[in-house]
């Protein structure tokens, strides 16, 4: 698939590049409310009319929650996922096994750090916040699908991480720099996984026929419209929780352009982003260049309405 990919030098750089829970979010430490969480690209918060400046910020911090949060779901699935691939190998080659096991770990770690942060911010908040769940029922339904549409999703995933830092956070020196310090260390061990993935779908892809790719390909365009459909329920509660924030309602009409603007906003950070990365649009292609155009036309539509 034109790279250059290897589990030996993607295990030496994971050792490289690990982290500790205690270095990026202390279990007590604080986030700062004065600042947004998110870049505007991610939010669109600043195109609201309907919010003063300072609802804008908390509903940039309200994205910020739910935008870490809905990394926590996707992690619950995804770490039985790579442990049962690497289960099934465990007889094979030795460095592999480390590496996917290493990406277990690490996955297991996020999820912890996830959970920390969200403590810690429902702990500073100042009122209740909802989110979608529980999380089994979303992970069985995931999984629920073929190994090479799942790992396809995960693979969008973990490739939308990282343009999300590289491309909006990175250089955005406006963000709270806890919020960002977890975002670059969440990104510096994704960036293995996405390549760990990628030989996860070449392995995957190797054992089967031109249909069956095509028909894991239309399950994977399947499973992202069940990533839209839990967008569109968080993106409810998002609005529920920026009310409960700023301590008013807003109006009908006010609710639902913001809600179409949030909608745009989301649709892109979880799906247009992942779906049109080169590097994912790469391995698609290679898989089947028959319906590379197809995932192209799915993530237009999504990207459709987004500035």
């Amino acid at each position: 698939m034109g790279h250059t990919y290897s589990y030996d030098s993607l295990l030496a750089t994971s050792a490289r590049v690990s982290f500790r829970l205690d270095d990026v979010l202390h279990e007590h430490g604080e986030l700062d409310f004065t600042r947004p969480f998110l870049p505007e690209s991610l939010t669109l918060a600043g195109a609201s009319s309907a919010l003063s400046a300072s609802e804008r910020l908390r509903l940039s911090q309200v994205r910020g929650y739910s935008y870490l949060c809905l990394f926590g779901v996707v992690e619950e699935f995804i770490l039985p996922f790579v442990i049962d691939h690497a289960r099934a190998d465990l007889a094979g080659d030795d460095v592999r096994t480390r590496a996917l096991l290493g990406f277990a770990g690490e996955e297991a770690k996020h999820i912890q750090l996830f959970k920390r942060f969200k403590h810690g911010f429902e702990r500073d908040w100042g009122s209740p916040c909802a989110l979608i769940g529980p999380t089994p029922p979303i992970t069985r339904a995931i999984l629920g699908h073929g190994p090479l549409g799942v790992a396809l999703l995960i693979l969008h995933i973990e490739w939308m991480t990282q343009r999300h830092y590289v491309d909006s956070v990175r250089d955005d020196t406006s963000l709270d720099p806890q919020f960002k310090r977890l975002l670059k260390y969440h990104w510096l061990e994704e960036a293995q996984h996405a390549k760990l993935d990628t030989l996860m779908v070449e392995q995957l892809a190797a054992e089967l026929g031109p249909r069956e790719i095509d028909e894991a390909i239309e399950e994977y365009i399947e499973l992202t419209f069940a990533l839209r459909n839990l967008l569109e329920a968080q993106l409810s509660f998002d609005l529920q929780n920026l009310q409960a924030a700023i301590g008013r309602s807003l109006s009908a009409s006010d609710r639902s352009a913001l809600l179409e603007l949030q909608r745009r906003a989301a649709y892109w950070t979880f799906l247009g982003s992942g779906m049109t990365h080169p590097n994912f649009a790469a391995s698609v292609l290679a898989l089947s260049p028959t319906r590379a155009p197809r995932v192209r036309a799915v993530a237009e539509q999504f990207c459709s309405t987004h500035l």
